[in-house]
């Protein structure tokens, strides 16, 4: 999957909103089905939706477009995802996942879907918002190749909290722990680990040290519901020229050792070798995909 930094929510009965994302810069958008659509408005907002995709990927083909069906147990999920797979569509954020059970299910509906409505290739972001599918993330993870991303949970107010029952902290440490182990899934499976919401809307310094944090862990990107924190993210998760720099030099330092005869050298006042070049190479390759030079 594209290491997306932003992945911004665009209720399904308001899809003029995505001209707002857009307009930030949004590395990705997300057509909401689900919680943010009331009842009544749920069957006409699949039709905007179905809209909404063509004209995105016609006007911004560089932006993922992933929609967020209604949940397998409310039996709308076949109907909303007949109404929008369609080509210009990226993925399904697929909701309300327990377990690896789940996934093949949604992977069944969005086998026959694209088949039938001439799209190709889509993926998978699975939130983890349920306290089975903590326990079993390691399986979601590998699941199905479909699966591209997953979300380390948090969140003040939505199912996840609920779910466990913790009380939020501008930190975020309780989180940590659960934050911690979907990361874990991620790496084993080489999925993009994507971050959860930070709620307040008027907080950026703290959605700052939020996203700063996320990045401290290991994530790359992070859940959005609001446009003006499109920018704050994107500072956070865009590798600086002097980082690319900094791990070009250590990486050019110890290739230039190693031609040397040595296996380790002293770079910039500290010890490294070949495992450090490893890392750096990595972190390069991510570097530039996320900055558009890969």
């Amino acid at each position: 999957m594209h290491p997306y930094r932003s992945v911004l929510f665009v209720p399904g009965h308001k899809p003029h909103w995505a001209d707002k994302a857009l307009a930030t810069g949004a590395d990705c958008v997300v057509f909401d089905l689900e919680d943010s659509v009331p009842a009544q408005d749920k069957e006409a907002a699949r039709e905007l939706v179905h809209a909404a995709i063509g004209r995105v990927a016609e006007t911004s083909p560089g932006t993922g477009v992933f929609v967020r069906p209604n949940a397998l147990d409310t039996k709308m999920a076949g109907a909303d995802l007949e109404a929008v797979t369609r080509p210009g569509l990226t993925g399904v954020f697929a909701p309300k996942i327990r377990n690896a059970t789940d996934v093949l299910r949604w992977e069944t509906l969005i086998d026959w879907f694209e088949a039938r409505n001439g799209a190709s290739g889509l993926e998978m972001i699975v939130p983890v918002e349920m306290v089975d599918a903590i326990t079993n993330c390691v399986e979601i993870a590998g699941a199905s190749p479909r699966v591209g991303a997953m979300i380390g949970p948090t969140s003040e107010h939505a199912d996840i909290a609920r779910a466990v029952g913790y009380r939020q902290s501008r930190e975020g440490s309780e989180t940590l722990y659960l934050r911690s182990r979907i990361l874990l899934a991620c790496r084993q499976f080489g999925l993009h680990a994507l971050t959860g919401l930070w709620e307040d809307l008027d907080d950026l310094d703290g959605l700052r040290a939020f996203a700063d944090y996320g990045l401290q862990l290991g994530f790359r990107g992070q859940i959005l519901i609001h446009p003006s924190h499109v920018g704050v993210v994107h500072e956070v998760y865009t590798p600086s020229d002097a980082e690319v720099a900094y791990h070009q030099e250590l990486v050019d330092t110890v290739e230039a050792a190693v031609a040397a005869g040595h296996g380790a050298v002293r770079f910039r006042g500290t010890h490294v070798d070949l495992a450090h070049a490893d890392k750096a190479r990595d972190w390069l390759a991510h570097a530039r995909r996320v900055r558009g030079e890969a």
